[in-house]
């Protein structure tokens, strides 16, 4: 191929600055950080927090509910799926509450509260059923605290680095969600597989967020009075959203539907040879990738073009399911997981930074939680899928499945509105 005039030049130019843009870079994700606001940083940590106690839970769950309690794969994708979308259905109304009365941190504050208060019945269950409504319960406080939580931080983070700060607080929670696994491998280790022994435990952490919410963060004094007079969730005021805005509302419905609950990667794993008590490591693979990649691409998504971003996310993706379609090995099944973690940290903070910047100042709790809305019914839709395919065609079929659904969402991302 013939070169441009220069072209050589420049890519010696290139080579010669690479130490410095190097050095340069490294300082200025330094400068980054710095710049996020304290409040970012401890509602992060909030969250963190809140996932080791959850995640204790939840990565003992599928099994505890197969060899404990004689579940099917039907029901662990039914019990997920009903709890998931009650979470997001719940942050419809906790969104348009906190816009309605220019307060985030109180709805934010019950939702965690109500999170902590479930934890217990979740070590006293004795039927899939008691452990569905200790997950609807959990569910319903996540859903509570989770718009709030998202407007706050859109609140709080200047716009030039609000993916930075989406990405930072994603990161934090994704610590706690392999820290929690990683405890709950632990204390299964020392206590001979006790489930029950390790859910008590998870209720310290989740009482810790609580109590460090309380304390540690101050509502910005900017959310005006006067916004608590409007109703969100009026006709008058829905049509103040932008066509931008609900594209990214139907693109991540259809991206929810291409990745159904990680209970079915526990599940794939455990199928591949590995040992009941070390199943956690899954989710705890996952999420280290998931954490390590969350504030890079949340810095990315300032730079670069979101929906070529989220292009990759989704292209992701669709490699872990075609891996964890085919896989019959431990080794290969891990592979899968490693994708399906790094799909993660490209796309959830980038959808929540594109709801931000989509959605008026006024209305972004509930923008978050019409957000949300979509992503709960796919999210019931996609679990139950994946569990009737799980049980009558094979693990295969529900991997399969979620890839289709990756093609037809990134078709999708080639329909977006102008700005």
């Amino acid at each position: 191929m013939v070169q441009p005039p220069g072209a050589g030049s420049h890519r010696d130019d290139r080579q010669e600055r690479a130490g410095p843009e190097s050095a340069a870079s490294a300082g200025e994700a330094a400068s980054t950080l710095r710049r996020i606001p304290a409040g970012v940083w401890v509602l992060g940590c909030v969250s963190l927090l809140m996932d080791v106690s959850s995640e204790m839970i939840h990565s003992l769950l599928p099994m505890f509910m197969v060899t404990a309690l004689g579940a099917s794969a039907f029901t662990i994708g039914l019990v997920d799926g009903i709890g998931e979308a009650t979470a997001l259905v719940v942050k419809v109304f906790s969104g348009a509450l906190s816009d309605r009365w220019g307060r985030r941190k109180p709805l934010a504050l019950f939702g965690y509260g109500l999170g902590a208060l479930s934890k217990p019945l979740f070590a006293l269950a004795t039927s899939s059923g008691l452990v569905l409504v200790a997950r609807v319960i959990d569910r319903i406080g996540k859903g509570a605290r989770g718009a709030p939580r998202d407007a706050l931080i859109a609140d709080i983070a200047p716009p030039s680095i609000r993916g930075a700060a989406f990405g930072l607080r994603q990161a934090l929670d994704t610590v706690g969600a392999f820290v929690g696994p990683a405890l709950g491998i632990v204390l299964m280790l020392a206590w001979h597989d006790d489930f029950r022994a390790a859910f008590w435990v998870a209720i310290v952490p989740g009482a810790c967020a609580v109590a460090l919410l309380f304390f540690g963060v101050q509502e910005p004094d900017h959310m005006a009075s006067s916004h608590r007079r409007i109703n969100p969730i009026s006709r008058e005021q829905l049509a103040r959203l932008p066509a931008r805005y609900w594209w990214v509302v139907v693109v991540a419905g259809a991206f929810t539907l291409a990745r159904f609950s990680e209970a079915f990667l526990v599940l794939k794993a455990q199928r591949s040879g590995l040992a009941v008590a070390w199943t956690p490591m899954v989710l705890i693979a996952m999420n280290v990738v998931y954490s390590l990649g969350a504030y890079p691409f949340g810095r990315l998504a300032d730079r670069v073009s979101r929906e070529q971003l989220l292009a990759l996310g989704l292209a992701v993706l669709l490699a872990a399911d075609l891996v964890l379609a085919a896989s019959t090995t431990l080794p290969a099944v891990v592979a899968g997981i490693l994708l399906w973690g790094l799909h993660m940290a490209v796309t959830q903070g980038l959808l929540s930074t594109m709801v931000a910047e989509a959605a008026p100042a006024q209305l972004r709790g509930t923008a978050f939680g019409l957000f949300n809305l979509a992503s709960g019914a796919a999210m019931l839709l996609a679990s139950v899928v994946a569990g009737v395919l799980w049980d009558r065609v094979g693990p295969a079929a529900t991997f399969l499945a979620g890839a289709g659904f990756c093609l037809v969402t990134l078709a999708g991302i080639g329909l977006r509105p102008r700005r």
